[in-house]
């Protein structure tokens, strides 16, 4: 791709897994002219938490295409098929499969996917009242009629925190791990991701002098799942919250919050283990769990740092640790390369993009040239919007949206959801008189 005048129907800003699954549903339209740009050499995907050991919480089954077009090449079951494991994996009886293959998985449907283009990211989107006018870092001009922005979240960082060797997010946890033999560790954050860090650190090779796993929850609490949990996970579902009231839509989020950031048993079980290890076993107990702790400080002394967190009996308690691990989680974020319009997008209170119905940004420009925003909805569209679940299907909307065409017809055979969601069609009973 080197032409300056190249014009596109929609171009892709990032190649995570919810761009790739917009390419992946693209490629299948016939005459959709189509890019996608990432600055990353290859396919990459939480790189600095790709434990041997952590699996996907959503089904392989909803991977990049098949929810929604279920005869694509680009399935995961397919992928099995080229790789020649389809029947090793079937006798795996794999309750779920790891974050590891599903990684693999979607470096290989980039690897089929000619519209998929790395080691050049998008620098700069404007627009010249026509179509939008894209910049490259190979120094390429494009113009194309949508956008879509997949460029992921930023890590959220607690405020004054001094990043550096020592003191880092949790997403980069593997790329400093080497590191970490023979410290006083002190992880913060009592979500999946601490969990995960935690077990590695009393399971692995670190073998710290001392490890104190901070949150600010009330206990480390487990992810809500099982059939009917599930169905908030579903488009009927989705269109459900999308009827609520703001005041009701904050309150349903924080609610629901442990159908998707709780700890998996399997983790939780496996720390729990370890401690016992540790303590009975061992002779001893390097190992502090404390919940119901809020960091209100990381402040770096001689050496090390002093972490101050205030207990949920108002009480500021200090640790002195040689590294600090920030798994707290990741914010919104909306890439450099929109800049230029900038004021002309609709932003949350959150710093997300405002979405539509049909997760168009709301903008000053015409509606022929939309910009579609992947992750930017879970204020709007539901706790579903971070998720792998509903990928696929958000993908197909889009891609029907811009087109203006009926794509897929899984999008509109599925009865959506075994629950019913709001109101029905039934008529209301007559309370009987007295």
């Amino acid at each position: 791709m080197t032409s300056n005048s190249l014009k596109l129907d929609l171009l892709g800003v990032g190649i995570g897994p919810f761009n790739l699954s917009v390419a992946a549903l693209a490629s299948s339209i016939p005459n959709l002219q189509t890019a996608f740009f990432d600055r990353k050499p290859q396919f990459s995907w939480h790189a600095g938490l790709g434990f041997r050991d952590s699996v996907m919480q959503t089904s392989y089954l909803k991977d990049m295409v098949t929810p929604v077009n279920p005869t694509s090449s680009l399935s995961f079951l397919n992928f099995l098929v080229t790789h020649g494991r389809f029947n090793d994996f079937l006798a795996g009886r794999f309750g779920a499969v790891s974050r590891i293959e599903f990684t693999e998985y979607m470096r290989w449907v980039t690897q089929n996917l000619p519209s998929c283009h790395f080691d050049n990211g998008v620098t700069r989107i404007d627009h010249d009242g026509q179509q939008f006018v894209v910049e490259t870092a190979r120094g390429q001009q494009i113009r194309s009629a949508a956008i879509t922005i997949g460029t992921g979240q930023a890590p959220r960082i607690p405020k004054d925190a001094p990043l550096g060797q020592n003191c880092f997010h949790g997403s980069e946890y593997l790329h400093h791990r080497d590191h970490l033999k023979g410290k006083r560790i002190v992880v913060v954050g009592g979500g999946q991701t601490g969990a995960e860090i935690v077990l590695d650190l009393m399971d692995g090779t670190s073998n710290p002098t001392d490890l104190v796993w901070l949150s600010r929850r009330s206990a480390f609490w487990h992810l809500q799942e099982g059939s009917l949990v599930d169905q908030i996970f579903t488009p009927a579902y989705r269109d459900h919250y999308r009827n609520l009231s703001p005041t009701d839509q904050v309150t349903t989020v924080a609610e629901q919050k442990f159908s998707s950031d709780g700890l998996t048993p399997e983790t939780a079980d496996a720390i729990y283990k370890a401690l016992y290890r540790f303590k009975h076993l061992n002779q001893t107990a390097p190992v502090s769990l404390r919940p119901g702790r809020e960091v209100i400080e990381v402040m770096p002394t001689t050496g090390g740092y002093r972490v101050s967190a205030r207990s949920d009996l108002d009480v500021v308690e200090e640790t002195f640790a040689d590294v600090v691990i920030l798994a707290t989680g990741f914010r919104p974020h909306i890439p450099d390369c929109l800049a230029p319009l900038q004021e002309r997008l609709e932003v949350e209170p959150n710093g997300s993009l405002v979405l539509d119905e049909n997760y168009r940004v709301i903008w000053d420009g015409p509606e022929t040239t939309p910009i579609y925003a992947l992750n930017h909805g879970r204020a709007s569209h539901g706790i579903v919007d971070p998720q792998l679940s509903l990928a696929a299907w958000r993908a197909g909307k889009i891609l029907e949206d811009a087109t203006g065409q009926r794509l897929f017809d899984g999008l509109h055979n599925s009865p959506g959801s075994m629950i019913d969601w709001g109101m029905i069609d039934t008529p209301v009973i007559a309370r009987k008189s007295a």
